[in-house]
């Protein structure tokens, strides 16, 4: 137990004695526990393996690397399209947990041994992610603005990529290209 994670487990929420019933499996797994993105993250020799988390509708135990579990139970729930490893179990009650403890624990022993293996998750690269359209004419009329975007990291161009496209509307799409080629041009990502 980590005295700096107690906080989170401490905290007056609806999900406060699921929380406590987590927790109390993911220190049976024998990994580290850790404070990560206000969140208890359990880790293999600093790597993270996964974190428990809880949302309006449901708590959850994130697995970082989820997508090579084997999932026999059918239980695993990719967050969004966009993620590529992780995966979640989704709880929407502590009884819903108690039912499930055996699978839970098998589950989180099964995320340790893929970390203690060393698997990596294969990750999509940045030129199989869809361009839009507008973003493409955009990088071919300002070619200070295609050197800026090829000078960003793998991970900031994939972000501005899905944030492009996520928009439904091509003038939404303009809107948010227009917004961000200064931000662009100075190397930054979405988040920076």
């Amino acid at each position: 137990m980590n005295p700096k994670v107690d906080w989170f487990f401490n905290k007056d929420t609806q999900w406060q004695e699921a929380f406590a019933e987590l927790r109390e499996l993911a220190l049976e797994s024998g990994l580290t526990e850790e404070l990560k993105w206000g969140h208890p993250c359990y880790t293999l020799n600093g790597k993270n393996v996964f974190l428990i988390h809880g949302f309006k509708h449901y708590c959850a135990v994130l697995f970082h690397k989820g997508v090579l579990l084997k999932d026999q139970a059918g239980l695993l729930v990719q967050q969004t399209v966009n993620v590529q490893g992780g995966r979640q179990l989704r709880f929407t009650s502590l009884r819903e947990i108690r039912k499930l403890v055996p699978t839970i624990r098998a589950y989180m022993q099964e995320a340790a041994e893929v970390e203690r293996l060393g698997l990596k998750v294969p990750m999509k690269q940045t030129a199989e992610y869809d361009m839009p359209e507008e973003f493409s004419r955009a990088l071919k009329e300002m070619p200070g603005l295609k050197q800026g975007f090829n000078a960003l990291s793998p991970g900031r161009q994939r972000g501005y990529l899905l944030y492009f496209g996520s928009a439904k509307q091509a003038k939404t799409r303009q809107a948010r290209i227009e917004k961000h080629v200064d931000r662009i041009l100075e190397g930054k990502g979405l988040d920076d």
